[in-house]
C-alpha cells in the first residue's frame, strides 16, 4: 500500500523523538497477542527504556507501519530509526546478546538454570522430540506472570540450555532466570494428564480468607484490608475496621507498598476482589488474600450492623 505523507511524517516524528520504539498490540503491561508479549519480555529482560505504540488503538497506524518498513506483521522494533524486525528476530538478538550490545546495556545473565526433569516427564519429552525429527529442541518460556509455555522449536547451539535426565531444554534469558530450581513432571491423576511444572519462584497463589479471620487480623493490625468497591457502593455498606480503597491515587499508593505487605481484598461477594488480588499477585506481592463472600458475608458472620444489599 502507498503511505500517506501525513502518516509517514507522523511515524518519522515518533522515531526521531524516541531512540527505541516498539509497535505492538496492546500495552507492555497487557500485551494483546503472544508475539507482542514475547517482544515486551525480551526488552524488559534488558531493563531498557522504550516507547511503545498500541496499533490496536489506531487502525491507520496499524496498516501504515507495515508499509513504512515493508514489514507485514506486528510487533515491530525500531532502534535509532531503523527497523530491527519482529518477534522472532527480537528474541534471537536478545538471546545472543546482540540486542544488549546495540542498546548499550549490560548483557543478560546467560547462566543455565538448575532444573529437574522427572523420569516420567523425561520419557514423554524424549518421545516428543523423537517424533519431531532431527533438529528439534524443547523450548520453555516463562512469562512475567510465571506462566510456562512448552514448545518444540529449532535446536540452537547458542541458546541458554539446561539438561536433566537426558532432556535438554532451551530458554530465553528472562525465562532462564525464572526457571531456576523448577521441577518438570508428568502427571496422570486427578490433576489431569500432562506436564506439570513446579516453580519455586512463582508468587504464591491468592489465599481464600474467611471473613472472620480477615476481621480479626485487620483489627490486630497485621493485615491491610482493601475495599475495591466504588464509593457509591461503599456508601450502601461499609466495614467497621480500617481499610484502604482504590479511589483517586489509592491504587498507586498500594502498588508502591513493600511486596511482603499482607493484603486482603474485599468486594460485595468476592468476585471483583479475587480479580484485584490476582492483579497484585502478578505485580509481585507475595501475601495476597481474597475475603471469601465479601461484605455480604461480613454482615452475616462478623457484624450484623453492616447492611446487606
Amino acid at each position: 500500500m502507498s503511505l500517506d505523507p501525513a502518516l509517514r511524517s507522523r511515524i518519522d516524528s515518533l522515531l526521531q523523538s524516541n531512540r527505541v520504539v516498539l509497535f505492538m498490540k496492546g500495552q507492555p503491561s497487557m500485551p494483546q497477542c503472544g508475539f507482542s508479549a514475547k517482544a515486551v519480555g525480551a526488552l524488559s529482560s534488558l531493563g531498557v527504556d522504550y516507547a511503545h505504540v498500541n496499533v490496536l488503538a489506531d487502525q491507520e497506524l496499524r496498516e501504515g507501519i507495515k508499509a513504512y518498513g515493508d514489514w507485514p506483521t506486528i510487533p515491530q522494533l525500531y532502534i535509532d530509526g531503523e527497523l530491527v524486525g519482529g518477534s522472532d528476530i527480537i528474541e534471537q538478538l536478545a538471546s545472543s546478546g546482540e540486542l544488549a550490545a546495540v542498546l548499550g546495556v549490560a548483557a543478560p545473565d546467560r547462566t543455565p538454570p538448575s532444573i529437574t526433569v522427572t523420569p516420567a516427564a523425561a520419557e514423554m519429552l524424549l518421545d516428543s522430540l523423537e517424533d519431531a525429527g532431527p533438529g528439534a529442541a524443547l523450548i520453555l518460556a516463562i512469562d512475567a506472570q510465571y506462566q510456562p509455555d512448552f514448545q518444540l522449536g529449532p535446536f540452537d547451539t547458542k541458546a541458554i540450555a539446561a539438561e536433566s535426565n537426558g532432556v535438554r531444554v532451551q530458554f530465553d534469558p528472562a525465562s532462564a532466570r525464572r526457571a531456576e530450581g523448577i521441577t518438570i513432571d508428568w502427571v496422570d491423576d486427578i490433576r489431569g494428564r500432562g506436564l506439570a511444572i513446579d516453580n519455586p519462584n512463582a508468587p504464591r497463589p491468592v489465599n481464600q480468607m474467611p471473613v472472620t479471620e480477615a476481621a480479626a487480623r485487620v483489627a490486630s493490625g497485621e493485615l491491610l484490608l482493601v475495599d475495591v468497591r466504588p464509593a457509591e457502593e461503599r456508601a450502601l455498606a461499609s466495614v467497621n475496621v480500617p481499610f484502604r480503597t482504590f479511589d483517586g491515587s489509592g491504587r498507586a499508593a498500594l502498588e508502591a507498598l513493600p511486596k511482603d505487605t499482607q493484603l486482603a481484598f474485599l468486594c460485595h461477594a468476592g468476585g471483583r476482589s479475587q480479580q484485584a488480588a490476582e492483579q497484585f499477585r502478578a505485580l509481585g506481592f507475595g501475601n495476597v488474600h481474597n475475603v471469601v463472600g465479601g461484605i455480604d458475608a461480613w454482615s452475616t458472620q462478623v457484624d450484623p450492623n453492616v447492611p446487606r444489599y
